[in-house]
């Protein structure tokens, strides 16, 4: 049974990464490419899985792709200061969390990435839609049919599978793309 479910799982995510749009990770490239020449700050942000995926892109761009250049990426994760994400919690709302901190930080032509593997994350749309407000670049990372962020974002990837865990697998995966291009591109 562990064998089965194992190649069966294996062979669905192969098969979803099969009907990715490398034209939307190639546009997202080219986003974040021109956040680097003019020195801007690329924001990313999501909730459980994603939350976690959205650290590791920002520890991936700040060392992995920035070490050894003279300019570097900009990123920063906005799940990782877990006091300030719990004081707004606490004083204001969860679905505040991230919007408040980009109040602090967002600036004409940053970038601004949320993740949401439903699309839907009350926290993740009204950041999204604080950053539209502004003027800002702003890219959505979901799956399952997209969900709001997909429709509100300037532009989106959307992992085409109904299935959390997979979804998750392909936005990791989608990570480690633009890093080793970024990196190749960029020496």
């Amino acid at each position: 049974m562990i064998k089965e479910f194992t190649l069966k799982y294996l062979n669905d995510l192969h098969e979803t990464l099969r009907g990715c749009d490398l034209e939307k990770v190639e546009g997202i490239i080219n986003s974040l490419l021109v956040a680097y020449e003019e020195e801007k700050q690329i924001f990313i942000m999501g909730n459980g899985g994603s939350g976690s995926t959205a650290s590791h892109f920002a520890c991936d761009m700040n060392k992995g792709v920035s070490l050894g250049l003279e300019k570097r990426f900009k990123v920063m994760s906005l799940c990782d200061n877990i006091p300030t994400m719990l004081a707004y919690a606490n004083d204001c709302s969860y679905d505040d969390i991230f919007v408040e901190q980009l109040k602090n930080f967002l600036n004409p032509g940053d970038i601004v990435i949320g993740i949401s593997g439903s699309g839907n994350s009350k926290n993740v749309v009204r950041a999204i839609q604080y950053a539209n407000e502004r003027g800002v670049t702003t890219i959505a990372w979901s799956g399952f049919d997209g969900g709001v962020i997909a429709k509100i974002a300037k532009s989106s990837f959307v992992a085409p599978v109904h299935d959390m865990q997979k979804v998750e697998d392909v936005h990791l995966i989608l990570t480690h793309i633009i890093m080793q291009i970024l990196h190749k591109k960029l020496r």
